[in-house]
């Protein structure tokens, strides 16, 4: 295990080489646990094909769901940022399939929530909004908003999200995002409080981080749910 001077430390586990925080608690909410391996003992089958393993089928483990697989069912290897992987591992089709999709909003839509919007914001039932500039943190935990004034919100700690659609765009296509509509629980509090954001001047730009947003409000839940 060696230290790195970002806060994040390399460590090995059975699945392969990991770039983790240094403190545990600081993890990306968006990010999946490592899966218990199913026993070597308790699978003399393919769980894919059915196939019997011996000397010369080989059983492998996915990094991502743990199951156990013939190298036919289980060959690709594909990276895995959600399990901070430093190289890519292997996993079965259904998982090396999600991972893929995934990689979109690695690639793509992560830059564009770090990079932020710019957004009317009206915080609760207030009538008076500020224009703020709201982005995603380094380290994924928070939605920073800042104008004149500066407030944070813990991805955590959101309970709903919902996007807001301005009807269809031009040419009859689908509708565009406009906005969202976010319910979450500040820190020391367990009453939840509102929070609204609109497009500003930039409706396209507003629209794309709005979409990654809804995306990682996807991937934050399953996370959650795991």
């Amino acid at each position: 295990m060696s230290a790195l001077p970002d806060g994040k430390k390399l460590v090995r586990s059975p699945s392969g080489l990991r770039m983790v925080p240094e403190n545990g608690a600081f993890h990306s909410p968006l990010s999946l646990n490592e899966p218990q391996w199913v026993p070597d003992k308790e699978c003399a089958r393919c769980m894919q094909c059915d196939t019997k393993f011996d000397f010369i089928r080989r059983k492998h483990h996915c990094r991502r769901c743990g199951r156990c697989f013939c190298d036919k069912c289980c060959s690709k290897k594909v990276a895995l940022p959600r399990m901070c992987f430093v190289d890519p591992v292997r996993q079965c089709a259904e998982c090396s399939l999600a991972s893929q999709k995934e990689m979109e909003f690695y690639d793509k839509q992560l830059k564009v929530l770090l990079g932020g919007g710019s957004f009317v914001v009206t915080l609760g039932t207030s009538e008076k909004s500020e224009t703020m500039t709201c982005r995603l943190s380094n380290n994924h935990r928070y939605l920073f908003l800042d104008g004149e004034n500066h407030f944070e919100v813990e991805l955590s700690r959101i309970s709903s999200m919902q996007i807001l659609t301005d009807g269809s765009s031009p040419g009859g296509g689908t509708s565009r995002a406009s906005g969202m509509l976010l319910h979450y629980k500040p820190m020391g509090s367990q009453d939840a409080e509102q929070l609204k954001v609109e497009a500003a001047d930039d409706r396209k730009a507003a629209s794309l981080w709005l979409a990654a947003m809804h995306k990682a409000a996807k991937l934050l839940y399953e996370a959650q749910d795991q």
